[in-house]
């Protein structure tokens, strides 16, 4: 059975260990389960611990879910115990004791999470995440039975400064001694001090699963005082059974309807008496086996064109198993207990998934047994999306009657009841219904769990039963796996994350449109607004028309053009990151971004290179190779502070040089006019300065057309002022001499250079 909750005690004490950098230790740390009450003895030998590691991400503060830091785990089969110890500390400093840290579990798929409060999108099922916050410095979180797959852990911060990193090491208690049940072959076991292990495979299409204890006795004497537990645990939804068989009685039993399919069970076993006090039993598992009627697929592959023509509109003729059917459910004397469409599974893309029925569009619906259709998502790459189905029927069909639908994984619902509660033996489905007032259905999962998900369909006549022995109804379905929800709409970016091996999609929202699908406009910009940000920031990008001005007057030629480069792809780069009405795109968005990196890179470097007063090869040689420096570290991380630090420091350190150099050979200071210090150096710095504290520091996601549109006319401004004068007693081109061809060889005296005008 789960358990979950914090606390300090016992084994699980948490330590604030100062280190050198921030850091937060998720640690999945699991021990042997404690043993029964008054117990003495030593450790059960059944049981081996193994350990998992992974490399530790930095948290961030949560604005969508890009920015959670997620994990993946497997945990592996006949797990008895997962124990998470997670420590805070913070650099050398005090203790982080009013850092709160929110941490996310979830098996099968990431968690879903919406920390911000936004709306999720109409129809979209979502259930409550199951997370730990963390006020204090320590917490613990308990895990018994844990079910084996995939495990994942999200974590993030609130609006902070503090730089955490989150480093998660898991180990795990495994049973190595497992008692098999067989079907109806009783198991005979005794209780002491340690529990008994024991599992079951229940294979597909078991539409029942019987769990009894027989000739149970204690010490000799009846009663059965025996805790039975059946099942994983998994979060955010628990749904282990338990069954105490504690009265005088020498049998007991569970039933379990629809149990999940094509897997082992687990079941736990464990004495409620007190110590030295043995129990016996014999465990007994029986299965009821659900014969399924399925779709005869030789008519689909001796059709003719015109047969394979008309499947699209559903219009194929009945198979023959079909025609044999009677209204009972019954072939040749042989009973049914759900019809089964085989589904087509048809990969798109990554983490896009499209699937249908095999040989018709619409399913068929009757009352006599549900209609099943198996979506397979149990591939380990199908859990990063969202699952999306939509059902439609035609009016006039269900007048007097109605469809309801079940949505669930691992097995299906075989017993549609008047409550609908939609729920098998380990969870709880997705419930769907179709009426004449309400002929279409949608349902959102976001993240499915990894594992074989079925839709289930049924007639029901609530007041006229008799009207549906006879009914039959097509539904027609449209079963989807997407990335993003409508890819995110218009005003949002559906972006494929990864984490290792594993991808998953997340939508990126704009212009204050917030949600899981970018479909909260309740901080939203109005359309003047995204106008007027659009035109700041392509519009700011205009005062590089001042350096561009003043390279092509200083004859600067190469500089110029990296002016323009940079003017032309910033403009167009944000007028193609702007979301909704304001946008135009003339090249590919990742393109755009790129050259809008680069020319912003290569125009500091080329800036400060040019106020060295290097020889011209030299500083030609160095533009080039400077531009290609900036072009493999963006294509390696095009976010990274050091890709653009990194090479402009150098820049620096080379101009640095030069002016001190000179300093020394002409014995005075370089420059050495005090006007070029005061009205030109000291103002383009100190924009420069500012630029690079506005950048650094004080943009954000709020003030970001602001303060982004300053630092496009803070980094034209400082370049228009630190781009060194011309030489004096130089003219730029100065004619040596003319030609009686009425042309004229001009020669640059400083750079060497001829031309013919």
């Amino acid at each position: 059975m789960r358990q979950a909750g914090t606390g300090t005690g016992g084994a699980l004490v948490a330590v604030v260990v100062p280190v050198a950098v921030p850091l937060l230790l998720l640690l999945l740390l699991a021990w042997s389960p404690p043993a029964a009450a008054g117990d003495g003895q030593k450790s059960d030998a059944r049981l081996v611990s193994e350990q998992f590691s992974q490399a530790p991400q930095k948290l961030a503060f949560y604005s969508w879910y890009g920015s959670a830091r997620l994990f993946h785990f497997r945990v592996p089969p006949d797990t008895v115990l997962l124990r998470w110890l997670l420590q805070v500390s913070r650099g050398s400093g005090p203790t982080c004791t009013n850092v709160e840290i929110t941490v996310y579990f979830r098996y099968g798929a990431p968690p879903v999470i919406n920390p911000l409060g936004t709306s999720f999108p109409d129809n979209t099922s979502v259930q409550p995440s199951f997370f730990l916050k963390m006020l204090h410095s320590n917490a613990s979180i308990n895990i018994s039975h844990p079910a084996p797959g995939d495990w994942f852990v999200a974590a993030h911060l609130p609006p902070s400064s503090h730089k955490i990193e989150v480093k998660p090491d898991m180990l795990v208690v495994r049973v190595v001694e497992v008692s098999i049940l067989e079907p109806d072959v009783p198991l005979p076991q005794t209780l002491l001090s340690h529990p008994s292990y024991l599992k079951v495979f229940v294979p597909e299409y078991t539409q029942e699963l019987r769990l009894e204890l027989q000739g149970c006795a204690s010490n000799g004497s009846l009663g059965c005082p025996v805790r039975l537990t059946v099942g994983s645990a998994t979060l955010p939804g628990n749904f282990q059974k338990v069954l105490t068989c504690s009265g005088p009685t020498q049998a007991c039993h569970l039933l379990l309807p629809s149990p999940p399919w094509d897997r082992w069970l687990q079941v736990t076993a464990k004495s409620l008496a007190g110590p030295r006090v043995s129990v016996a039993f014999s465990a007994v598992a029986a299965l009821t086996a659900c014969r399924p009627w399925s779709v005869n697929f030789q008519h689909l592959l001796q059709s003719s064109p015109n047969q394979s023509s008309n499947a699209s509109t559903g219009l194929l003729p009945l198979t023959p198993s079909y025609q044999d059917l009677d209204r009972r459910g019954r072939v040749g004397g042989g009973s049914f207990c759900l019809r089964s469409f085989p589904v087509l599974r048809e990969d798109v893309d990554v983490v896009s998934v499209r699937f249908q029925p095999l040989d018709r569009v619409s399913v068929l619906v009757q009352s006599d047994m549900p209609s099943v259709m198996r979506l397979n998502l149990n591939t380990g790459m199908d859990s990063g999306g969202s699952l999306t189905i939509s059902m439609r029927v035609n009016k006039t069909a269900i007048a007097n009657t109605s469809v309801v639908a079940c949505v669930t994984a691992a097995s299906p619902l075989l017993s549609f009841n008047a409550s609908l509660s939609c729920t098998t033996a380990f969870f709880q489905g997705h419930p769907l219904s179709l009426s004449a007032s309400s002929p279409t259905a949608n349902l959102i999962i976001p993240y499915p769990e990894t594992d074989n998900w079925y839709l289930s369909l049924q007639l029901m006549c609530p007041e006229r039963p008799e009207e549906c022995e006879q009914a039959s109804v097509l539904v027609e379905t449209t079963l989807n796996l997407v990335p993003c929800l409508n890819d995110c709409g218009p005003y949002g970016q559906c972006l494929l994350l990864r984490r290792h091996g594993y991808l998953y999609a997340g939508c990126s929202c704009k212009a204050g449109w917030r949600g899981w699908s970018c479909t909260d406009n309740s901080t939203a910009q109005t359309a003047a607004q995204q106008k007027a940000a659009a035109l700041l920031l392509t519009l700011s990008n205009l005062v590089f028309l001042a350096p561009i001005a003043i390279s092509v007057h200083r004859s600067l030629l190469v500089e110029a053009s990296v002016y323009a480069y940079t003017m032309f792809f910033s403009t167009f780069y944000h007028a193609c990151d702007q979301p909704g009405e304001a946008v135009l795109c003339i090249l590919n968005y990742d393109t755009l971004q790129y050259c809008d990196f680069l020319g912003s890179g290569v125009s500091i470097w080329v800036t400060v290179l040019c106020m060295a007063r290097l020889k011209a090869a030299l500083k030609y040689v160095l533009f080039l190779l400077g531009a290609l420096v900036f072009a493999m570290s963006l294509q390696l991380d095009r976010r990274a502070a050091w890709n653009t630090m990194g090479p402009c420091l150098f820049a620096i350190v080379v101009m640095v040089t030069m002016w001190v150099y000179r300093c020394g050979r002409r014995r005075h200071c370089y420059p050495p006019s005090w006007q070029r210090w005061v009205f030109y150096l000291l103002p383009g710095i100190s924009m420069a300065a500012v630029a690079i504290t506005i950048y650094t520091s004080m943009m954000t996601s709020d003030n970001y057309y602001y303060t982004h549109s300053i630092w496009h006319m803070l980094l034209a401004g400082s370049a228009a002022f630190l781009l060194p004068p011309r030489e004096q007693h130089t003219k730029p081109w100065a004619c040596s001499q003319k030609l009686t061809c009425h042309y004229e060889i001009c020669k640059n005296h400083r750079d060497e250079l001829y031309t013919v005008t």
